[in-house]
């Protein structure tokens, strides 16, 4: 697919400005790039962008976003041809294992995507994700520099292939409503799983839609052919947007704070009434 452009801007490397970074790409994707600019974009950490009022703002988070879609569609469209027998839940059960930030996180470092990203270390306050948001920005370059046809290329022969063995992660369990419980309980979250619809499909097999409650604030809903299917479906969907949808994030932690605030009140009240009967124990 790529043999003769790669010949081709292998005679051209010598020549380029920036021929170690073309060199690193090539290692990466299996091919050297053509707009170069668009992989520098996918490099750059958004706490490396300027934030006065004139200045620029580029870091990859557009790229991400678009690389986002671009990935999640190209592994469904494996996923559909590889297990052509096998149901939706399966499906998009092994598609959340392939795109989940710590399989992305993994392989960023795998392939030697971690170690190009610039970022301000000191200001980065979420380094844990910043090699998947990488690669999800790297899909976006590929995207736009080489079209479809590459991303799905480089998505089946340099990771697939290489990386992720799919009947062996299609059988794996990644419990998303355990994991959701967890991140409530650590920070005091109330969360409820609230079964909104039930019906029958076109086969007569039952469908369960089950929304999540985050401090009494609609959480994603999931969809499954049982109540635990459509529990880790939405507990998977509403994961993603507490890490993507910072706003969704502060509205949770700000309800929270209103719930808690008069118990709050009520024990510094009590703790000053009690201050002065210490003292007289002292004295």
């Amino acid at each position: 697919m790529f043999l003769r452009t790669n010949v081709i801007d292998r005679m051209k490397l010598p020549f380029r400005k920036d021929r170690e970074l073309y060199a690193s790409f090539y290692d990466i994707l299996g091919f050297y790039p053509h707009r170069l600019r668009y992989y520098k974009l996918a490099l750059q950490h958004k706490s490396t962008s300027s934030h006065g009022k004139n200045s620029p703002t580029e870091h990859n988070e557009r790229l991400e976003y678009l690389g986002d879609a671009v990935l999640e569609s190209i592994v469904s469209d494996i996923l559909y041809h590889r297990y052509s027998n096998r149901r939706e839940g399966f499906l998009t059960n092994t598609r959340s294992k392939i795109v989940q930030r710590d399989t992305l996180n993994r392989l960023a470092q795998q392939i030697g995507l971690e170690q190009l990203i610039h970022s301000n270390s000191h200001s980065c306050s979420h380094n844990r994700y910043m090699g998947g948001n990488a690669f999800e920005a790297l899909m976006g370059a590929i995207y736009l520099d080489r079209g479809y046809d590459a991303c799905k290329h480089f998505i089946r022969r340099r990771i697939l292939e290489r990386f992720i063995n799919l009947d062996s992660i299609s059988s794996q369990e990644v419990n998303f409503k355990s994991k959701l419980i967890e991140w409530a309980q650590k920070n005091r979250i109330q969360i409820e799983f609230k079964l909104v619809e039930e019906r029958r499909d076109n086969q007569a097999s039952p469908v369960f839609i089950t929304r999540i409650i985050l401090e009494g604030l609609d959480g994603e809903t999931g969809k499954g052919y049982s109540k635990k299917e459509s529990h880790q479906m939405a507990a998977k969907a509403t994961l993603r947007s507490l890490q993507r949808d910072k706003q969704f994030m502060q509205a949770v932690f700000d309800a929270q704070t209103k719930r808690i605030a008069p118990a709050a009140e009520s024990e510094e009240s009590t703790a000053a009434e009690e201050a002065p009967v210490e003292e007289l124990l002292e004295s």
